[in-house]
């Protein structure tokens, strides 16, 4: 439960007392690369905090058995009631791409919480300002960045998330989450291995190169790691408006 609060970068902002309300009601659960977190439709019942190498990503799905990633969470952030702040249906699938754990809280007794705490209301409002972020960066880079550098971009994100270089991901599974053909993925990834920034075996992508690879990646990866410190940071008031962290 301790590494919970300290590995999850919401949750470690909490303070003494808010983290003393929560911990009571909160379970520890290990989820497995394929679980579904939320399903499109149903009611969300539980906040979902990762923590240490779990990834989840928010999935749109389309006609025809399409989807795409419009949105990822991990150890920064939550999954579940913290945007839409209560029991509405969810509009998208959350499903675990890279296994780890998460500390889930019913639904009912984070929002009693933060009821009482205006900390949390104003940390989670911040929390959905930067998702949205994420969701917008992430329209303006399909539309106008290039594969390679898409690709570069989730690599490094999910290198941030889980904390080591090796991700335990298929280059199927990478061409679904960016929207593209299976084969465009094998060209790039291919590309990318030969100029020595990953490796790629047996269902895992490892990175050797991070520099490089940043190189490769387009600006968006540094957008959202910059707004993520501007409204929430460590303090969970993001920085003051000279820029100054509020810490």
């Amino acid at each position: 439960m301790a590494m919970a609060f300290d590995r999850n970068r919401l949750l470690a902002t909490f303070s003494d007392e808010v983290r003393a309300q929560v911990e009571p009601l909160a379970r520890i659960v290990d989820y497995q690369r394929g679980d579904s977190v939320l399903n499109a439709g149903k009611a969300v019942t539980q906040s979902v905090f990762p923590f240490d190498s779990l990834m989840i990503s928010m999935l749109v799905e389309l006609d025809g058995g399409r989807s795409v990633e419009v949105a990822s969470i991990g150890k920064e952030g939550a999954v579940g009631g913290i945007v839409s702040c209560g029991h509405v249906p969810a509009y998208s699938h959350a499903e675990v791409q890279i296994a780890g754990p998460a500390l889930v809280i019913p639904l009912d007794a984070l929002e009693t919480v933060k009821a009482n705490s205006p900390f949390l209301r104003n940390l989670f409002c911040r929390y959905a300002d930067f998702l949205l972020v994420q969701v917008m960066q992430s329209v303006a880079c399909n539309a106008f960045h290039s594969i390679e550098a898409r690709a570069a971009r989730w690599l490094l994100t999910a290198q941030d998330r889980i904390g080591g270089d090796r991700l335990a991901l298929t280059q199927e599974s990478l061409a679904a989450l960016l929207g593209v053909q299976r084969t465009t993925v094998n060209a790039v990834a291919r590309q990318v291995q030969e100029l020595g920034l990953i490796s790629y075996s047996r269902g895992a992508i490892r990175i050797l190169d991070r520099k490089g690879l940043e190189r490769q990646a387009c600006e968006c990866y540094a957008a959202v790691e910059r707004h993520f410190g501007s409204v929430i940071g460590i303090s969970g008031h993001g920085a003051a408006p000279g820029g100054s962290s509020l810490i």
